[in-house]
């Protein structure tokens, strides 16, 4: 059932699936609606941006204002436009003034803790100059470093160090010519004993592993149900197949049905031919929204109408279930259900690439028909000693049992993050088993604003707006990790009105002060963005 309840004046939505009997464990997963003063104030916000992007534009066609983004030539005036128009003007006057909070350069591992080099702006974030100083021990939020093996010294380092001086750092060669190491072999051996597949195969990218296998898979004539937010690269690989492609509302089972039952009755367009195969593209973990896919519920349609399902378990790979296997293991699934099990070694694993594991007809037609596999060159010795290594140590086979441990720290680690924010009364998206933690912004001005003042208290976090996100659902995305320690995670969850308003909270009336039992809305002011008003708002 899905249960709809009020909450200090908001909506939310909660989705606990245990009782259909395909779940051996609750399932629970919220997704809070915008609210509506919320959303009218957001949409304020970009119009009162793009007000202020037309008369910018204004001054710079009349020279009063220097443009420094890309334009057409005075002599190219007639030809067809090169850079899209709205890109250009939503880079140029959105993007630019929070464009500091991206692409922070960091000079250190990342691990729990990163050293950022420290940055300067003279031109509005047109231009960045270095000032030479670091920013030591901030705590990272970022990365995707969920076990925690992104790290340079012990067991995985010292076997990738070894590895790098026998076999050197660059293979020059493709797997089929003069590349396959016995490495290579070893470790896709082992990719498919910890999928619990017949066989596997890497790729030296893990975007490339789905954009140029799914082409190899569908073509015309074949069907592609692709869940809404689906990664770019599952779209750009369905794309590219040449297939046709219907999508279903996100995680939503009866959207998924009814296209399957459209699809299996009707038949192809205009001729009414069976589709020669119907795929469906689904991720383990949703990297935006923090949510799970409903495994069992999928593989039960997949089986009903004789569908292939593709699962991308890139982020829940390593970060979910007992053994660290993913989301076949959390849910405790036979994994010869999925037909093509897809993932990649740049998270949990802290290396690079990506693999896919299946059938064995599969994979060998796989070997001889993907691009990424015929003309990609192989991967890195020392890349795939850290996956090597790594996995061994999630499964047990380096004789201690670090890799148990750290999957079970971050099973905790998630649960009382999560908790935390929950407790302060911030909204927060997912799956409470997630280790993706989007927290809701909202309103424009706080992309930008959140972003810097976390970071002033040293702690590293990405912030996301749109187009990545619904205009009005703009957030801070925290990925937790193993790494992080109990005091770490409570630096980062300390009062919200410490935090981003502590000039505000002796203004604050005493009945006001916390913790007090309604909702508080700080009205302040984003100088640094134009002036652009906007909302803190917490629940207490």
């Amino acid at each position: 059932p899905i249960h709809r309840g009020s909450n200090s004046g908001y909506m939310r939505m909660e989705v606990w699936l245990n009782g259909l009997g395909l779940y051996s464990r609750p399932f629970i997963e919220s997704f809070e609606e915008t609210p509506m003063l919320v959303a009218v104030l957001t949409y304020m916000g970009y119009g009162i941006l793009t007000i202020f992007g037309y008369l910018r534009d204004f001054l710079r066609d009349w020279k009063i204002e220097r443009c420094h983004v890309a334009r057409e030539r005075e002599e190219q005036r007639d030809f067809v436009p090169l850079y899209q128009d709205f890109e250009n003007f939503y880079t140029r006057n959105l993007y630019m003034r929070i464009r500091d909070s991206w692409n922070r350069p960091i000079c250190s591992v990342p691990g729990a803790k990163v050293d950022l080099v420290e940055r300067v702006s003279p031109d509005y974030n047109w231009t960045f100059d270095y000032t030479g100083k670091v920013v030591e021990g901030v705590i990272n939020m970022g990365s995707y470093n969920y076990l925690g093996f992104a790290e340079n010294t012990g067991y995985c380092a010292d076997a990738s160090a070894e590895v790098t001086m026998k076999y050197g750092v660059g293979v020059a060669s493709t797997r089929q010519e003069m590349g396959n190491l016995d490495r290579h072999e070893e470790m896709e051996e082992l990719v498919a004993k910890f999928l619990g597949v017949e066989s596997a195969m890497a790729f030296g990218m893990g975007f490339a592993t789905n954009s140029m296998n799914i082409p190899a898979l569908t073509g015309k004539g074949c069907l592609i149900l692709s869940d809404e937010l689906n990664h770019a690269s599952l779209v750009l690989g369905a794309r590219l197949s040449g297939s046709t492609i219907r999508v279903f509302k996100h995680n939503n089972m009866q959207s998924l049905e009814k296209m399957l039952r459209d699809a299996i009755v009707h038949g192809q367009p205009r001729t009414h031919r069976p589709w020669k195969k119907i795929l469906i593209l689904v991720e383990g973990i949703y990297s935006m929204e923090g949510s799970i896919v409903r495994l069992p519920e999928v593989i039960a349609l997949k089986k009903r109408y004789r569908a292939y399902l593709y699962l991308d378990e890139a982020h829940s790979i390593g970060a979910l279930g007992p053994g660290g296997r993913g989301v076949v293991d959390y849910f405790g699934l036979d994994p010869r259900d999925v037909d093509v099990m897809m993932g990649t070694f740049t998270k949990s694993f802290g290396a690079a690439g990506g693999y896919i594991g299946g059938r064995k007809e599969l994979l060998e037609y796989l070997r001889s028909h993907s691009h990424s596999a015929v003309y990609a060159a192989s991967m890195s010795p020392p890349v795939v000693e850290q996956i090597i290594a790594s996995m061994k140590c999630i499964m047990g086979e380096d004789g201690t049992t670090l890799g148990r441990d750290r999957v079970q720290q971050l099973a905790e680690n998630t649960l009382y993050f999560r908790r935390r924010l929950t407790e302060m009364g911030f909204i927060i998206y997912g799956n409470n088993d997630s280790p993706v933690v989007p927290m809701m912004l909202y309103m424009p001005a706080k992309i930008g604003a959140f972003g810097r003042e976390m970071l002033k208290r040293n702690i590293g976090v990405v912030v996301v707006g749109f187009p990545a996100t619904p205009i009005i659902e703009s957030r801070a995305r925290f990925c937790i990790s193993a790494a992080h320690t109990k005091d770490m995670l409570d630096t980062v969850t300390i009062p919200p009105c410490l935090a981003c308003t502590p000039s505000l909270l002796p203004l604050l009336p005493l009945e006001l002060k916390p913790p007090f039992d309604v909702t508080l809305s700080v009205f302040t002011l984003s100088l640094g963005l134009g002036g652009i008003p906007y909302f803190m708002i917490y629940r207490y």
